[in-house]
């Protein structure tokens, strides 16, 4: 896409995407959403649905055996997924979140090496930065990588760990160099099949409950010195980049969310009556269903325009304040979508709060997107580091 072409609109095939995707999800993915909710369980029919149709990771390069789509397509693949099942939604977030500093900073090697799987839907990737001692102060993590000949050995444990245990493949942050604060950390690729690599227990959770998050146990891993990524020591620079693509991926699933509870929202209120006609007619009703959409679509415009930007970056482009935009929409998408699924439960009564209907599960589903890939307070710390710089 040329500079000089305003690039705020969705392209046709963009939103023969958008169709292509939100047919599957309505009728693979969305009858099972209340099952999985309910049951906790990995929505493993909606990664066979995803990987039929090739939209379980759209962003790996073709090279590597992918689609080749780019960060839009990505979006709007996630959105339209968290529009009926925001756990679901996580597999083609994650596996681009766990991807994206191999693409980076990887080795070709490397990238040959696991992107391709992914790309066939034999494995998906996860991303283990955080600890539990190492939440928002991620540079303060303790899981340590000691150089061994021509391995490294890991010891350490990762938290709130997404799709934890069902990912063969996990990008690992762990110090290299202690004492040298953000510089001594570097990122590693260890499989779940390496000796030495297990998992906590499952995390009891108040949403997206189909999406496993479980602590990554790493005692004495072993693993071939070439599995680094990208020199020794630029592991946390790596993870911040990553971050810079991969929280347009959290508004995404932010807006998804959002769009469903409202789209519920409005079938509501036009067949509901009381007082002798359909609430839909009362101004009340009109003005909250008019916010929720207004909050919705610039959300959505901020999320897109920072999905274009993203691509160019990927692409070698210099784009200076990706970090910003990258962090507005993510908080943007994600404060809307609590605020409109709280209006939509409001507006449903009493039946809103009952699990007969999606809209309290939208609810729960919503307040992650807040809080995970970086709390929104550190969102408005970074926006404001950018500003202020």
């Amino acid at each position: 896409m040329s500079s000089d072409f305003p690039a705020y609109a969705p392209s046709e095939e963009h939103e023969l995407l958008r169709q292509t995707v939100r047919e599957l999800a309505e009728a693979k993915i969305a009858p099972h959403a209340a099952e999985v909710d309910e049951t906790g369980e990995f929505p493993q029919n909606a990664l066979d649905a995803l990987v039929a149709g090739d939209l379980h990771a759209v962003h790996v390069p073709e090279s590597y055996g992918g689609a080749g789509a780019d960060a839009l397509a990505t979006v709007i693949v996630i959105e339209e997924v968290a529009r009926v099942c925001a756990s679901s939604s996580l597999i083609p977030a994650v596996n681009k979140l766990g991807t994206v500093p191999v693409l980076l900073s990887g080795s070709e090697e490397l990238k040959k090496k696991y992107l391709a799987p992914v790309a066939r839907g034999e494995a998906m990737f996860s991303y283990a930065l955080s600890e539990p001692e190492a939440g928002s102060d991620a540079a303060s993590m303790k899981t340590r990588a000691v150089r061994d000949g021509d391995h490294w050995v890991l010891n350490g444990v990762k938290m709130w760990i997404t799709n934890a245990g069902v990912s063969e493949y996990y990008t690992v942050m762990a110090v290299t160099e202690p004492g040298a604060g953000a510089r001594g950390i570097s990122a590693f690729v260890v499989e779940k099949s390496d000796p030495g690599v297990s998992f906590g227990p499952k995390e009891r959770k108040l949403g997206i409950k189909g999406s496993p998050t479980r602590q990554v146990i790493l005692e004495d891993v072993r693993i071939p010195a070439d599995r680094i990524i990208g020199a020794e020591g630029t592991g946390f620079k790596t993870a911040l980049a990553t971050l810079d693509h991969t929280r347009i991926t959290i508004a995404a699933q932010a807006l998804g969310i959002a769009q469903g509870a409202l789209d519920h929202a409005v079938g509501y209120v036009k067949e509901r009556r009381q007082f002798g006609k359909s609430i839909a007619d009362f101004q009340g009703v009109q003005f909250m269903i008019a916010d929720m959409a207004m909050k919705i679509e610039a959300a959505r415009q901020l999320t897109y325009h920072a999905a274009i930007k993203s691509e160019r970056a990927m692409n070698g482009e210099k784009v200076p304040d990706l970090t910003f935009v990258s962090s507005a929409c993510k908080c943007l998408a994600s404060d809307a979508a609590m605020e409109v699924t709280t209006d939509a439960v409001q507006l449903l009564g009493g039946y809103g709060y009952t699990r007969d209907f999606p809209v309290e599960r939208m609810m729960r589903d919503a307040k992650i997107t807040q809080i995970y890939e970086g709390t929104n307070q550190i969102q408005r710390m970074v926006m404001a580091r950018q500003l202020l710089k």
